[in-house]
């Protein structure tokens, strides 16, 4: 059986995004690039919203495959588009092999299928599909970088309390605090 993670880079004050919509302050050192590619090698499926799937579709498909990246970023890029992406959408017509797209309106049965279907990792990113799929969460999966940005776009924005327990944490030598919850 498959098991969701919702995994999301922050400020350290909890924001995905600075007011402006940008994540210019998301450039994680290689110890950091390590881990994530560790991650990937074990995830199943990607799980995107549509913004983050745009963010994430043309720098990893085409610009950090390309030769002169650095090899963890290329090693990155190469897990990445080896690996299935669902992209929840209801306003994209077309995407690339290797991606699916599902209606919104589709989202809980769809997952709630993969994660009967798929053994290993579903990767959730995305904070209004995570809020829509927050009772299919299996795991919460925080990647703090040391910068305030003081405001924008909070890595899960849920009306009620949420109560998780901690299950794992760890620093990097760039400053960067991982931080792995689980429902109790």
């Amino acid at each position: 059986m498959g098991k969701v993670i919702y995994w999301m880079n922050t400020s350290i004050d909890g924001y995905i995004e600075n007011r402006d919509g940008g994540m210019d302050f998301m450039d994680p050192d290689e110890d950091f690039q390590q881990a994530a590619n560790e991650h990937v090698r074990r995830t199943a499926a990607f799980l995107f919203g549509r913004r983050l799937y745009e963010a994430m579709e043309k720098p990893w498909t085409q610009d950090l495959g390309k030769e002169g990246a650095p090899a963890v970023e290329r090693e990155f890029a190469q897990l990445y588009k080896e690996t299935p992406r669902y992209v929840f959408s209801d306003t994209l017509q077309t995407v690339p092999e290797q991606v699916t797209i599902v209606r919104r309106k589709d989202a809980v049965s769809v997952v709630t299928r993969l994660k009967q279907e798929i053994d290993g990792t579903l990767q959730l990113g995305g904070p209004e599909l995570a809020t829509s799929l927050l009772d299919l969460i299996d795991e919460f999966w925080v990647y703090a970088l040391p910068v305030i940005v003081g405001g924008g776009k909070p890595y899960l924005p849920v009306r009620e309390v949420l109560r998780l327990r901690l299950v794992e944490h760890r620093s990097f030598a760039s400053g960067i605090m991982f931080r792995r919850y689980v429902r109790p």
